[in-house]
């Protein structure tokens, strides 16, 4: 299974935040405010609503995950070669692919 690392460059190119699974969540609006506050070196994992192939299933539980997910459009699926998708949900890509 691939390792998807969790890093900064994965981060910007990470897809998550606009994906329609995530859109009506509040949990991950306010993590996304917060993060606009932080700079980007003192990110943890659990400060970011996404890169989920990476970090495992989401700490936000209203997430949608009967809305489409977005994994296919993103360019850390692809260059990971990943073949899962609602990575969210069902955790990272060492165990889901």
């Amino acid at each position: 299974m691939p390792k998807v690392e969790f890093n900064m460059d994965n981060v910007k190119k990470c897809q998550c935040s606009g994906c329609p699974v995530q859109a009506q969540s509040e949990c991950v609006a306010l993590k996304l405010r917060r993060i606009k506050e932080m700079p980007a070196v003192a990110l943890k994992e659990e400060d970011v609503p996404g890169v989920y192939c990476s970090k495992g299933q989401a700490d936000c539980k209203d997430l949608s995950p009967e809305k489409p997910c977005v994994c296919p459009t993103c360019a850390v699926w692809t260059e990971n070669k990943l073949q899962s998708q609602y990575y969210c949900q069902r955790g990272n890509a060492d165990k889901n692919g």
